[in-house]
């Protein structure tokens, strides 16, 4: 393994004494190169010369891509901050580093962080959607969403709602679930993160001008995305419901960075109990079409956000040829994302193309998975809502597809003592 070390710290005191130091006869590690800008190190780190970079928190474009682009190619990273400016220290461990020091440590202090994240990159997978698409553990610098025993933070759930091509209803599932899920007194966070092109802010009739999950990626991708800044993004739909819109054009799918998605969620845990991603539905990582094994990956985010989530609801049609997209779908999805356990929701059910009865069991029969939920079809109701840019619950509150949708947010999250107002 490479003992060599990549410095980027503009010329500052911190580099010049650990150049210095390492200069001399037997020393364990050498300095291969000082970087200028965050581009040189990453040219560097695809040689194989560095085994770590030590960076400098002011570094222009240091962002989530950057650390992770290092860590995918073999190399720890170490931050290193002015000693008095602890919100430089908090923008490195939001984008990732986890081991940071003061730039007034030493130059002991520095070795020893090295030697910390060399450990520390072996226990370090890449996330699901970067460049592989593999199982999805978070970037170090993002808490993994595990239970302690001795009673941690409550930290919000994630459902993600996603469905095999054709148009299965995933955004009317999505908004529907969200709205019930507020109104059974459960502050909720809905997300739009189609990559293809969201409608969940026409879903309300809202003109969709805001930064939304773009702009949140922008902020999380360079460690300036918090509770305030992620609550500023979202638009209010009522006292327990906000809406944090996606791109409206499919061209600007590279704005939705797959290495800020945990970031993203991260914040959205703080903010709700309960977060509802609506998530497009291509899953191919298209690394056979691309040269470049780092370039953008339109589906990044989509396998990310499914790789976060505490739930995966697979929704499909319940007709013929969405039965089929759905199994078809479901196999790909464990391939890309095998933590996902989803849990199919079958939507559209209605007795002209078959018993609902037998769509279930040919579900469970060649895929492997069980239906949660059945929703029955009603156009006339789905169809007033999106023509007033209400929810369904306000369209047709006595409708039977509402009621569906209420008894699945039931199922998903305890009820609170206020649910009956």
């Amino acid at each position: 393994m490479s003992t060599g070390l990549l410095t980027a710290g503009s010329g500052q005191g911190w580099e010049n004494d650990l150049v210095a130091a390492l200069d001399r006869p037997g020393s364990s590690m050498t300095v291969v190169r000082r970087c200028v800008d965050i581009g040189d190190v990453l040219a560097l780190a695809t040689t194989g010369q560095a085994a770590v970079a030590i960076v400098s928190a002011d570094l222009r474009r240091l962002d989530t891509e950057a650390v992770t682009r290092l860590r995918a190619a073999g190399v720890a990273v170490v931050g290193v901050h002015p000693a008095a400016d602890q919100r430089a220290r908090t923008r490195l461990e939001r984008i990732g580093i986890t081991v940071v020091l003061p730039d007034d440590a030493g130059t002991e202090a520095v070795l020893t962080a090295v030697r910390t994240a060399l450990n520390d990159l072996t226990t370090w997978r890449e996330p699901v959607g970067v460049s592989n698409p593999g199982t999805a553990i978070p970037p170090p610098g993002i808490p993994a969403d595990v239970e302690e025993p001795d009673g941690p933070k409550p930290r919000g759930r994630v459902v993600a709602v996603w469905g095999p091509t054709g148009a299965p209803g995933r955004t009317t599932v999505a908004t529907s679930l969200a709205v019930e899920l507020s109104q059974l007194g459960i502050p909720t966070l809905l997300i739009d993160a189609d990559v293809y092109g969201g409608v969940a802010a026409s879903a309300f009739g809202l003109l969709d001008e805001s930064p939304g999950l773009a702009g949140a990626c922008r902020m999380a991708a360079n460690g300036r995305l918090d509770l305030g800044a992620l609550t500023a993004l979202c638009w209010s739909l009522g006292d327990d419901l906000r809406l944090l819109t996606g791109i409206a054009r499919a061209d600007r799918w590279p704005e939705v960075r797959p290495s800020a998605i945990p970031g993203v969620i991260g914040i959205a845990r703080e903010m709700a109990p309960m977060t509802v991603v609506d998530c497009a539905f291509a899953l191919e990582a298209d690394e056979e079409i691309s040269f470049d094994t780092m370039a953008p990956r339109r589906n990044g985010a989509t396998l990310a956000l499914l790789g976060e989530a505490d739930v995966v609801l697979a929704v499909g049609s319940c007709d013929p040829a969405g039965l089929e997209r759905l199994i078809r779908g479901l196999a790909e999805l464990a391939d890309a994302v095998p933590a996902a356990a989803p849990k199919v929701v079958l939507n559209r059910c209605r007795a002209s193309v078959g018993s609902t009865d037998e769509a279930v069991a040919a579900v469970q029969r060649f895929a492997g998975a069980t239906v949660i939920a059945t929703l029955p079809e009603d156009r006339a109701a789905t169809d007033r809502a999106w023509r007033r840019g209400v929810s369904l619950a306000d369209a047709a509150p006595r409708s039977a597809l509402r009621s569906a949708v209420r008894n699945l947010a039931a199922s998903l999250h305890p009820v609170p003592d206020r649910a009956g107002r």
